[in-house]
């Protein structure tokens, strides 16, 4: 009579569960897996009580359950105990979930104005811009440049900064102040309107004399602008670039709907 097995190798385990022997070896090491007996020639033989067991320990790694705390999930935790386990699973599941979203909306923001910036570079647009809001976070002097330690002084608390388009605003007093977007009403209302535009990849140093090319430029063309210069500094792409910023520079354009005022509303 042939008998029938009903034990497997341990080769035959990792296949089966797409793990590698190795991982097996450890679980045993830890002491959370043992096989079902150890033949005569020392194979190590698992059945499906070894299988159910291996699978329960694969799914407590998935939660997270740590590797010395598998063993008495498995024989001592009650009913309550293990909804609590996959409750405080899917808590930080539905984190990563949102972290990863905002991570995507991140790149899709930075691919889309790596596109923007790239179709034409260092050349003057008029471009439309709805109404934005802007808080303050640092005010400057114009003498004064803005350093680490500033930074780190007036900006610590904001999550994510070199993610953002940081704002300057020059409005021709003896102060520039740095802003963030906000989602609603702050200190600062953009107005909506066309804008003369100038997106520039520049030294630090080379800022300056851009800003007086652009009002050149607009007195040459006969461009009346009004409110303040807005110099927005993208970050994130700066990130790719390196030793230079990638700025954009724009005013708002006087039209009939937009008559000249000092300060935006």
């Amino acid at each position: 009579m042939i008998a029938i097995r009903s034990e497997i190798t341990i080769s035959e385990l990792a296949k089966l569960m797409n793990v590698s022997v190795h991982q097996i070896r450890y679980f045993e090491e830890k002491g959370v897996l043992q096989p079902a007996y150890t033949d005569t020639n020392q194979y190590r033989k698992y059945g499906m009580d070894q299988v159910y067991e291996l699978a329960r320990i694969l799914l407590l790694r998935k939660l997270e359950v740590p590797v010395q705390s598998i063993r008495e999930c498995m024989t001592s935790y009650s009913a309550d105990q293990h909804r609590q386990l996959l409750q405080h699973s899917l808590q930080d599941i539905e984190a990563e979930l949102l972290r990863l979203q905002e991570l995507r909306q991140f790149i899709l923001k930075v691919l889309q104005e790596q596109h923007n910036s790239g179709l034409q570079p260092g050349q003057y647009q008029v471009q439309k811009r709805t109404r934005t809001f802007l808080t303050p976070f640092i005010k400057l002097d114009s003498s004064s440049k803005l350093n680490a330690a500033l930074l780190a002084e007036k900006a610590g608390h904001i999550p994510n900064l070199f993610e953002s388009d940081i704002h300057y605003l020059y409005d021709g007093t003896d102060t520039v102040t740095l802003y963030l977007e906000a989602q609603t009403p702050g200190d600062v209302s953009l107005p909506e309107g066309e804008y003369l535009t100038l997106q520039c990849l520049v030294h630090e140093e080379e800022l300056e004399p851009r800003i007086e090319q652009f009002f050149d430029y607009a007195i040459e063309q006969s461009i009346p602008l009004t409110g303040p210069l807005i110099v927005t500094e993208r970050s994130y792409l700066s990130l790719f670039s390196a030793n230079k910023l990638h700025y954009e520079l724009q005013a708002l354009i006087v039209t009939a709907a937009h008559p000249e005022e000092e300060n935006p509303a």
